[in-house]
Order: C-alpha cells, then sequence, then structure tokens
C-alpha cells in the first residue's frame, strides 16, 4: 500500500492544514495480533498499518476497503481496539504537536499523542491539560474516543476542553468538527469508540500550572456528597480546589478517604516539573501485590499509602501531579493475574443507595478489589453517547482477578448485578472495559445506541469501522 507524502503550512483556520507537517506516510507491520493491557484477549486482525498524518489514513481508507479497527495506547480491556479480520491502524506513529497558541492556551496536536508528551511540550510555557486520565500514558486520540475524564473539579468529561478535530471517513473524506461545523457528528465521534470513523487531529482548551497542595481525611460514607458540597464543590469557582477523588478501601469499602489538591502559593517540597519517565516502579508493584495477595494485605496499605496520605502536605506543580504513569499500577506480570477496571455514574442524589449496593456486591463475591476511587462530573448532554446526561458521581473500581477464562467468567456474574445496581438507580456504566453487560443492559444504559446506529448508516453503510465492543453491541 503506497501513501501520499506532501508538506503544508499552517494557514490561520481551525484544522485548515499543519503547522509543520512533516512526511506523510504508513508503514505495513507484518504482526496480524493485537492485545489489550489486560492481556486477556489476542485478537487476530489481517494486518496492522501505522500512518503518520491524515493524509495518509484517508488515502489508506480510500485505497483499502477492508474492515477497520483502530488503537492507540490499548488501555481498554474488552477488545475496543480491534475486530478479528479487520486492517487495525496503530495511531501511536501520530504523534506530532501542530500548533501551540500560548496567549489563547489551545493546542492542536495529532491523535496518537501520548498526554505525557504533550506536557513535555507545553510545561515550558506554564500551561497544562485541562482534561485527562489520572495517568499520562494514554493517547489523546484513545481518550476522546472514551470521553475520558481524570480528577479535575468542576470540568466533567474530556468533551468540555476539544474545541474541534479531525475525523476520517470510511471513504477516506475528512471531516473537520467543531460545534458548528456538523455538530451532531462531532458529538458522536467523541465516545465513539471508532465507530465512525478516525480521529486524526484534535484542538483542546489549555488551563495554566500551578502550584497545588495536597490534605486527606476520612469522611463518613454518608456524608460524603454534603462534604464534597462545602469543602470541594463550593470551591469551583474560585479555582482553589484543583483535583479531587476519594478512596474506598477493602475490606469494608465504608469509610472514604477523600484527597484534594488545593491551589496554593506555599514553597515546593518537590522542584521536578513533571514526573521523569521510565522510573523504577518495582516498589510499587510489590506494593500492590502485597496488599492484593497477602494475608495482611489491608494492614500493608495502610501502612504504606493511606498513612502516608494522612501525613504527607507535598506541594508539587499540576503538571507533576498529572504525569504520574500507569506502570506504577502495573504487575510485574500478567501471566497469572491481570489488573482491571469498571467505572458506574450515578446520579448524586442516589450516591448513598449505589454504595450500599457496591458494597454489598464486592463483598458477597470476595471480589479482589485493591479500591474504588470516587470522583465528580457535572452534566455534559452534549454528546451523543455520553455517560454524564446530568451531574453524576462515579465510582472507579479497581480489582485484580486470576488471567484465566473461569476467572472472567465469574467477574462477569457480579459485574452484571453491578451494571443491574447502577440502571437501578439511574446511572450508567463505561464502555471501555470488559464485555459482560449483556446487550440489553448496553441498551438500558445508552439507550441513544439506536440514534448512534443511523448516524453510522449515514457516514459508514458498509460497517468498515468495527470493534468488538460495536460487533457486540450493535449488530447488524
Amino acid at each position: 500500500m503506497t501513501c501520499d507524502r506532501d508538506r503544508r503550512r499552517l494557514s490561520g483556520a481551525l484544522f485548515a492544514t499543519p503547522m509543520v507537517a512533516g512526511l506523510a506516510g504508513c508503514d505495513r507491520d507484518p504482526e496480524h495480533t493485537v492485545e489489550d493491557v489486560s492481556r486477556l484477549d489476542r485478537i487476530e486482525v489481517d494486518g496492522i498499518l501505522r500512518p503518520t498524518s491524515t493524509e495518509a489514513v484517508s488515502a489508506a481508507l480510500a485505497r483499502d476497503r477492508s474492515p477497520i479497527s483502530i488503537g492507540g495506547g490499548r488501555y481498554s480491556m474488552g477488545g475496543q481496539t480491534a475486530s478479528p479480520g479487520s486492517l487495525h491502524l496503530d495511531m501511536r506513529g501520530m504523534n506530532r504537536l501542530l500548533h501551540l497558541d500560548i496567549e489563547r492556551r489551545r493546542v492542536r496536536v495529532q491523535a496518537g499523542m501520548r498526554w505525557r508528551d504533550l506536557q513535555r511540550l507545553i510545561d515550558p510555557h506554564d500551561l497544562s491539560v485541562a482534561i485527562m486520565q489520572s495517568f499520562s500514558n494514554f493517547t489523546i486520540g484513545g481518550s476522546a474516543s472514551v470521553n475520558c475524564h481524570g480528577r479535575y473539579v468542576g470540568k466533567g468529561p474530556m468533551a468540555n476542553s476539544i474545541l474541534g478535530l479531525r475525523m476520517v471517513a470510511a471513504d477516506g473524506r475528512v471531516h473537520a468538527l467543531d460545534r458548528a461545523t456538523e455538530p451532531a457528528l462531532f458529538h458522536a465521534a467523541i465516545g465513539g469508540y471508532g465507530g465512525l470513523g478516525v480521529i486524526t487531529e484534535l484542538e483542546l482548551q489549555l488551563d495554566r500550572n500551578q502550584r497545588i497542595a495536597r490534605e486527606a481525611e476520612f469522611v463518613a460514607l454518608e456524608d460524603y456528597p454534603a462534604w464534597f458540597r462545602e469543602r470541594v464543590q463550593a470551591h469551583t469557582a474560585d479555582g482553589e480546589a484543583v483535583l479531587h477523588n476519594a478512596d474506598l478501601a477493602p475490606p469494608h469499602f465504608d469509610r472514604p478517604l477523600a484527597i484534594t489538591w488545593r491551589a496554593t502559593d506555599a514553597p515546593l517540597t518537590r522542584d521536578e516539573r513533571l514526573i521523569p519517565e521510565d522510573l523504577d516502579y518495582s516498589r510499587d508493584q510489590n506494593l500492590i501485590w502485597a496488599a492484593s495477595e497477602l494475608p495482611f494485605g489491608d494492614a500493608v496499605r495502610d501502612r504504606k499509602l493511606t498513612r502516608r496520605q494522612l501525613e504527607e502536605r507535598p506541594v508539587v506543580w499540576r503538571n507533576r501531579e498529572a504525569s504520574l504513569d500507569a506502570d506504577a499500577l502495573e504487575p510485574r506480570t500478567r501471566s497469572l493475574s491481570t489488573y482491571l477496571l469498571q467505572e458506574y455514574f450515578i446520579p448524586i442524589e442516589r450516591f448513598a443507595a449505589f454504595a450500599a449496593e457496591l458494597r454489598r456486591i464486592l463483598i458477597a463475591h470476595d471480589v479482589n478489589a485493591l479500591n474504588v476511587s470516587i470522583r465528580h462530573s457535572p452534566a455534559e448532554p452534549g454528546t451523543l453517547l455520553g455517560w454524564a446526561k446530568r451531574e453524576v458521581f462515579s465510582f472507579v473500581l479497581y480489582y485484580k482477578q486470576r488471567a484465566a477464562r473461569w476467572a472472567d467468567n465469574a467477574s462477569a456474574v457480579w459485574t452484571r448485578q453491578l451494571i443491574d445496581a447502577a440502571l437501578a438507580n439511574g446511572g450508567r456504566y463505561y464502555l471501555p472495559y470488559r464485555l459482560h453487560a449483556t446487550p440489553a443492559q448496553f441498551l438500558r444504559a445508552y439507550p441513544e445506541a439506536d440514534a448512534f446506529a443511523t448516524l453510522k448508516a449515514t457516514i459508514d453503510p458498509q460497517r468498515r469501522f468495527r470493534n468488538r465492543l460495536w460487533d457486540t453491541y450493535l449488530p447488524r
């Protein structure tokens, strides 16, 4: 397969052309297997293509009529990046900065760039990513495709920071999308899991970098929503509260450890602007192993992690805290066990009811949960498959299971119970993880899937854009 090569210069219009496009191209990889971070599935694809420009993606789709799947960092956990027999686009070669407007705090990047790479480029200008996950390893395009969120107080989903994007459709046509230009397609592509086209470039709103100080305290579970409103949410407008989450720890999951990072003028306790890459995280990995495997694991967690968070008061740059590396959570091996995530979005008024059901189900099934992290999001009703149609608390479950089919089947049982609990409380579950939901549960959680399917039939009538998520829940 050949790919056109050309250079273009930036014009003033949004997504007109790249600032310095470099050489457009693509490389075909002889490998035919795609795996995600969970290591639970190996999906055989027809081939792997590594494009380096929007033009290369456009040319590839116009010349090759194969089914297409799309992957970035491959941190999803249920086959959302691949489909059997598809031509897989590995987007990680599309990692260039295209334009940076320091004064207006805007940046335009290729979709395969990692957050950590963007942080390295904007930190010298005292700029910060506005919304991203808690860890910096993810690709920006992949984050938009799942409409990620993080701990950013008052910010909500990533959609709130996306100003525009370029997406290549099944016929090779390049669509420049924003809230005014093809808004329906724009709002469907964000959180669309690669079902409508290939997001190749994004323009994002940035924030300023600042010093932040951490504080932590235990809060009674029944008091947490009111505590959050008074101590965190009330300080959104003045910018004091920057990051927040609360952790529920096993075995009882009944006492949130509320962790807030607030803006401060206090002296730094750590001078580094970003966490260095390629650090040795063996100590962290050993701690997680001990907490999840040893009989006294809960005591290890309390002594080595919880007490430190309660006693230490670090003051760091926002960019440093935002540059956390997922390797700190990665096990030494996934051959015997694997670490997985789930997430549930619950209306504010149903917090206590769902928390009680969550505790009951996890304890009843003896789930090897490392923790449950609670975050908050304001309503974001714009995206088609959005998970925050109303103001929600999210419950992020981080757990460990054996890397065997029987273990995954056992997890499916209690996962469906958690999904039912979320649905019964007017909530939704998050789609980047194991595909344990039944089709009926999926449609109850995302009734907008019918509108998504209608839009897909218009822009991708041959159903070229495939992955196991859409193969499972959006059949022909």
